[in-house]
């Protein structure tokens, strides 16, 4: 048995099927086919179950390729301290963040990255939560910008800024004439969400069970730029970040009074990384970005 094996084995468990698997690992499928065999043999076990029409691994083969991946998760560990101990600033950087920040800080903090961390292959991907933290788990991913907090033991994380809501209505809404809005004046509102699995909408939840809004159900988004032109049509009202406030006609963005909603915006990444140095200096940045990108967007609200 060795490393290259347990690849083929992982390929094979993760798409149930030998010819995509074989694919993957730019490998023949009777090599493929072959190599798992051998390794079967080896074990004296049977991994997979073989059909013509699928593959599943059997019950103790389940356990063996996850103890696979431990294997390989540790090797990368091991890549990753020597090539980090060459040099700490460089390599790649697997950056994620969920749609509601990725689309509004990528653009602000990409530049800053570049020109801090010269040396850095920067890879950004555009998750949600779930997903985020599934990938920093197995390792796919360095570092996630996550709402906080997050509950997970494997992570460590640092808040890096908070971003307030706002509230957005169509020009035409009685309460777009107001400059400040209170909680107390959602009540009885349809107000618009985004689809299941995003953060937001638990955050807006809340604000609903508080003040007695109504989530508008017949109604969901995926993404905020469909909120803002539900806004936009009269739908309903929506909360939107203040970092996705963006200055356009026939929408007004409206301050909450104080205690403002508001989310903590934090970088996590795993205890067991070694990349801590270059961690501390993304955190910077991503603040830095955030200001930036906090101030263009006070100045857009103004406009408004």
């Amino acid at each position: 048995m060795n490393l290259r094996d347990l690849h083929y084995l992982i390929a094979v468990a993760d798409l149930r099927s030998f010819v995509q698997a074989a694919d993957r690992c730019c490998i023949s499928q009777p090599t493929l086919s072959t190599q798992i065999k051998k390794l079967e043999d080896e074990l004296g076990i049977q991994l997979f179950e073989r059909t013509n029409k699928k593959v599943l691994p059997t019950e103790l083969g389940e356990r063996i390729i996850a103890s696979a991946r431990r294997i390989l998760k540790e090797q990368a560990i091991i890549k990753e301290l020597a090539a980090t101990a060459q040099d700490p600033l460089a390599g790649n950087l697997r950056l994620g963040a969920f749609p509601t920040v990725a689309s509004y800080l990528f653009p602000q903090l990409v530049p800053l990255i570049k020109q801090a961390l010269p040396r850095i292959r920067l890879i950004l991907v555009e998750e949600k939560t779930e997903q985020l933290i599934q990938q920093l788990k197995s390792g796919q991913m360095d570092c996630a910008l996550l709402a906080l907090p997050v509950y997970e033991d494997f992570l460590e994380s640092k808040a890096v800024f908070d971003d307030e809501f706002l509230l957005a209505v169509a020009d035409s809404h009685p309460l777009a004439f107001n400059s400040v809005v209170e909680q107390s004046d959602l009540q009885g509102e349809h107000l618009l969400l985004l689809d299941e699995g995003h953060c937001l909408r638990g955050h807006a939840l809340q604000v609903c069970q508080t003040v007695g809004a109504d989530e508008e159900q017949d109604v969901r988004a995926t993404s905020l730029e469909t909120l803002r032109q539900m806004v936009h049509a009269g739908t309903g009202v929506t909360f939107i970040p203040q970092i996705a406030v963006r200055h356009e006609p026939g929408i007004r963005y409206i301050r909450f009074a104080a205690p403002a909603p508001s989310r903590t915006i934090g970088l996590v990444w795993r205890k067991t990384s070694a990349r801590g140095e270059l961690i501390r200096q993304l955190s910077g940045l991503v603040e830095k970005a955030a200001i930036v990108d906090r101030a263009d967007q006070i100045d857009a609200t103004a406009e408004t």
